[in-house]
């Protein structure tokens, strides 16, 4: 197990050059944070929501020699809290210098940590507050739990232009217990951030808190299962794979990969090595937004719908990741450099993990003639980030596998968010005494730069379609796959299909596989679903992307988040929706694919307390990509006596 912390940190100022898409290292995010204010003049009313690398050019990354090198850059969101004005800068790390500094109007950033605490902390000391608890027979505020959320724009007129955040109220059964299943209902503090004053108290009744405690904690279940015997994952010689800083090599894969506060993992130039030749496939590839829209329409929860990356950030909520529990076998770690809102370092120990593990089969046939069997083991390369936003605990994990396959997976647990039943179940379900699990779902929005050998490149839509009976198909039995061109943005907004078996693939005309085939990967969908919201509704205006499944554009470095770049009280409208109006040509140019799935849930009583975890995502499969199957070179898997195959062959191991 190795950590990045145990190894001393890159700095920009050091006579090794970093790779030019490495993550800013503590120095640089240090050295960008003091630069931006000594040259600005920035005191402490300002917070910094977003010290990142400012990726070079896609071009001159991809025209680097080995030896050269490019400019280290910062990009910086800021936010002061005086004036309530919003600004982005880029700093040189390489010239000590701020080269840009622009005043971004009528734009809020996300949601920062210390914001949440604060806001907390106004609330509680609040006298209407603390009235309106006593209203409801509540004195210990030390029980009480104040929770702040992202306002939304819901058009009311007194809420334009100030950095809100809405407060939902919980009551813990004892002090370490669960609050998520004691809400407040009907109680709703309103904050102004920038000032950290309470503008109003929402107070819509007394609303009976919900009895049942619902503790999960291990020191509050008393009857463990006893008859699990321990499961050891070991690989005596290491694993396989090797990295160096950011740059990960396994069998034929390789990559690198970044972390932002707001995407989290990042990943950039993954590769499959073929027969000597480094063979590109994505240039960068990251979640660009997730939303969760509640279905609860009671004034206490129709504001509920929230925009997990551009109100918050998922790689500034990660995890630090435990062995044994969050990861299992030999692992190797990533540590994350960001920023608390102040602009000091803030350091999250094993942000991201890296480990093989084994996945069944990969191939097997049995020739009963020659009585000989042949079979390989499916080994898989996981690389995963955890990030706990509010009630939810989502799970980033991108699998890589030795067929050339990519998987991408989220994995959904945590808690459920509950209103108090008070008398109308409608909207959710009854999963413990008075306590409504509320209707949702989750949208994933993923940003997919293909570079399948080349940055020119083509997206099809691929439908199976029946043959009707006659002479050619006199049985009925015949099918095909019909493939049709997506010619610009309008045409590429597509729906998954499943009664067709849709899929798309991207291609690049311009490079044949050995049977005159284009090389192609294919996007496999996976769980989905549409949103139930009205399409006149805000959360429809604000997160369009959502209804389709598929966006096609042309690549454009600033086109980075599928709901825009401040979704933080945007009344809608930017986006995707927004960049697909010109309805630019992407047939045979460097496109980006935009994969949007949803995954529904109306929740259970088993979902309670804690939710076991649900899986959503997709597959991108090579289609022609390769001359054939890629995995023939992979060796059998070695056993006690002997190997995994039969036959004379096996007396060559």
């Amino acid at each position: 197990m190795t950590t990045l912390s145990e190894h001393p940190p890159s700095s920009a100022l050091s006579l090794n050059p970093l790779h030019p898409l490495e993550p800013l290292t503590p120095e640089e995010v240090a050295a960008a944070v003091a630069i931006a204010r000594s040259q600005k003049a920035i005191g402490d009313q300002f917070r910094f929501p977003c010290v990142v690398l400012h990726e070079p050019p896609k071009a001159d990354v991809l025209s680097l020699q080995p030896g050269e090198t490019l400019p280290r850059e910062a990009f910086l969101i800021l936010l002061d809290n005086a004036t309530g004005q919003t600004y982005e800068a880029i700093v040189s790390l390489t010239t000590s210098k701020v080269t840009s500094w622009q005043h971004i109007p009528a734009v809020q950033p996300n949601i920062m940590a210390d914001e949440l605490s604060e806001c907390e902390a106004a609330v509680k000391a609040h006298p209407k507050f603390v009235a309106a608890l006593a209203k409801r027979g509540i004195a210990d505020l030390d029980l009480v739990v104040v929770d702040p959320w992202a306002i939304g724009n819901f058009g009311f007129a007194d809420e334009v232009g100030i950095r809100l955040s809405r407060a939902i109220c919980y009551l813990r059964a004892v002090k370490g217990g669960n609050f998520y299943s004691r809400p407040i209902d009907g109680l709703v503090p309103v904050v102004d951030l920038n000032t950290m004053t309470v503008i109003r108290i929402e107070d819509m009744g007394v609303v009976p808190v919900p009895p049942d405690p619902g503790e999960y904690a291990t020191r509050f279940v008393t009857q463990p299962r006893t008859d699990i015997k321990p499961l050891q994952i070991t690989q005596p010689e290491g694993p396989s794979f090797t990295v160096e800083g950011h740059h990960i090599r396994w069998q034929n894969w390789d990559f690198r990969i970044g972390f932002t506060p707001r995407e989290g993992l990042v990943l950039y130039t993954v590769g499959y090595e073929d027969q000597g030749t480094l063979r590109p496939i994505l240039y960068r590839a990251a979640l660009s937004e997730m939303v969760v829209p509640y279905g609860d329409p009671r004034p206490q929860h129709f504001r509920k719908n929230a925009f997990d990356l551009g109100e918050h950030g998922v790689g500034m909520l990660a995890n630090s990741l435990k062995l044994g529990c969050d990861c299992l076998g030999e692992i190797y770690y990533f540590d994350a450099a960001l920023t608390d809102s102040r602009g000091n370092v803030s350091i999250t120990e094993n942000a991201v993990c890296l480990h093989e593990e084994d996945y069944g089969i990969l191939w097997k046939h049995t020739d009963w003639r020659l009585d000989e069997v042949e079979v390989r083991r499916s080994r898989r390369l996981v690389i995963s980030f955890i990030a706990t936003v509010d009630n939810y605990e989502y799970g980033f994990f991108w699998y890589f596998y030795q067929d050339g396959t990519i998987q991408y997976e989220v994995k959904l647990t945590g808690i459920l968010l509950c209103g108090a039943l008070a008398d109308n179940p409608k909207y959710g379900t009854l999963v413990a005494p008075d306590l409504n699990a509320l209707n949702h779902q989750h949208f994933f929005s993923m940003r997919l730069d293909f570079d399948l050998d080349g940055t020119a490149n083509s997206v099809y839509e691929v439908n199976t379609e029946a043959e009707p009976m006659g002479p050619d198909n006199p049985y009925g039995n015949a099918f095909f796959a019909q493939s049709t061109l997506l010619p610009s943005e309008k045409a590429a907004q597509r729906l998954i299909d499943p009664f067709k078996a849709r899929y798309w693939k991207v291609v690049n005309p311009s490079v044949q596989n050995r049977l005159g085939q284009p090389v192609g990967y294919k996007i496999i969908p996976g769980d989905n679903a549409v949103p139930y919201a009205h399409p006149d509704s805000p959360i429809l205006k604000r997160a369009g992307f959502m209804t389709k499944h598929l966006w096609v554009t042309p690549y454009d470095a600033s086109e980075l988040y599928a709901a825009g770049a401040y979704p933080n009280q945007h009344p809608g409208g930017e986006g995707l929706p927004k960049w697909t109006e010109r309805d630019r040509p992407i047939d045979n140019t460097d496109v980006v694919v935009w994969y949007t799935f949803g995954h529904h849930h109306i929740p259970r009583p088993e979902d309670w307390p804690v939710m076991p975890t649900a899986y959503s995502g997709f597959v991108l499969k090579p289609v022609g990509f390769f001359n054939a199957s890629p995995a023939m070179d992979v060796p059998p898997s070695m056993k006690a006596q002997g190997c995994c195959h039969e036959g004379e062959s096996s007396n060559n191991q």
